[in-house]
């Protein structure tokens, strides 16, 4: 007995017809297979790579983390992949997020009874008031908290004085408990009230500002000790394709990734202001000469480009209509930024 396999395509009343006949001939049907296209309403199928095209997002990847001391972690992270252009405009944004915006927790004040002034010494201590100053200084914090909270230091000498021995509020750490404070060489009480805060960046404590005994300190709330960026390239002409490399160093408040997370999430909710603020004009694709004319007329970044508009730039000295459309083109083709020919007025 012959066998046979059987494709049928298409609706209609001939297909069960069909098959009858090939069954009463004698044939044995081993297999049928239905091969009509399925209905798409109109609308192409989507092809392969078009579907994972339009689901890739850009995640970032942690491809090197270390721990050199207690004091200072290292991350490298890498994003991928990224138009021609874009690397630097993230890159300079993500670094002044790390290093500026970045919240940490420091002591921002120390008291202490009959301390006359500031580099005054102290029987049974080592240490001058201004050194013990700069060693509180030194002292890194993890904490959560919001505001200002009191601390403390209460110990009886002879004996060296750490970062452990500070009496702390809840939700706040010492990252590096061996730190040193102070040597007490006398069986002497010590007490010192302490100011513990949370916040950004770094404030040079204002001189001859001592109050009842009270001594301001040095805010250095930047957990972020460094951060760079390096731009890996590939591809050729419009297809050019950039890898976005960064190296993030904290002082062990919080780690690389961490801090990577608080960084993005800022860079998400300011993006655009921040971008203004860090793109230089220099990184615009923009003629020497062009720079060099709006330099002369202080405008630096794309904050200060755009704050004029296309008649404001063609009365810069030496600037033509063609310098003008070019940098309208750049911040349309870069940045999706239209300048306004005139200034609106009101």
């Amino acid at each position: 007995m012959q066998r046979a396999e059987v494709m049928i395509k298409d609706p209609g009343p001939g297909r069960d017809a069909a098959l009858r006949v090939i069954r009463r001939s004698g044939i044995l049907l081993s297999f049928v297979r239905d091969v009509t296209p399925m209905p798409h309403s109109g609308c192409r199928p989507p092809k392969k790579d078009e579907i994972a095209g339009s689901t890739r997002t850009l995640q970032w990847k942690c491809v090197e983390s270390r721990i050199d001391s207690k004091r200072l972690y290292y991350g490298r992270f890498v994003l991928s992949p990224l138009m021609k252009g874009q690397v630097d405009t993230i890159g300079i944004a993500m670094r002044r997020i790390l290093l500026e915006e970045i919240e940490g927790t420091c002591i921002t004040r120390a008291k202490s009874e009959k301390v006359p002034h500031e580099y005054s010494t102290l029987v049974g201590i080592e240490e001058s008031v201004h050194e013990i100053l700069m060693n509180l200084k030194e002292i890194v914090l993890r904490s959560n908290l919001y505001g200002t909270r009191d601390a403390s230091i209460c110990v009886k000498g002879p004996r060296y004085i750490t970062a452990q021995d500070i009496i702390l509020p809840p939700s706040v750490e010492i990252v590096y408990t061996t730190q040193h404070i102070a040597t007490l060489t006398e069986p002497l009480d010590l007490c010192i009230g302490l100011q513990i805060q949370r916040d950004r960046g770094y404030r040079m404590r204002p001189t001859n500002n001592s109050q009842d005994g009270s001594y301001p300190i040095d805010v250095v709330s930047m957990p972020v000790r460094n951060a760079n960026h390096s731009i890996y390239s590939y591809g050729n002409g419009n297809e050019k394709q950039e890898i976005f490399f960064l190296e993030i160093w904290t002082n062990g408040s919080l780690t690389p990734k961490e801090a990577l997370h608080e960084a993005s999430l800022n860079l998400k909710k300011n993006k655009k202001e921040i971008a203004l603020k860090c793109i230089f004009i220099d990184q615009s694709e923009l003629p020497s000469r062009t720079y060099n004319c709006l330099k002369r007329s202080n405008i630096y970044i794309l904050l200060d480009l755009l704050s004029n508009s296309q008649e404001d730039l063609m009365k810069v000295e030496y600037f033509r209509i063609e310098d003008v459309k070019q940098i309208v083109d750049i911040l349309q083709k870069y940045f999706t930024i239209n300048l306004p020919k005139t200034k609106f007025s009101f």
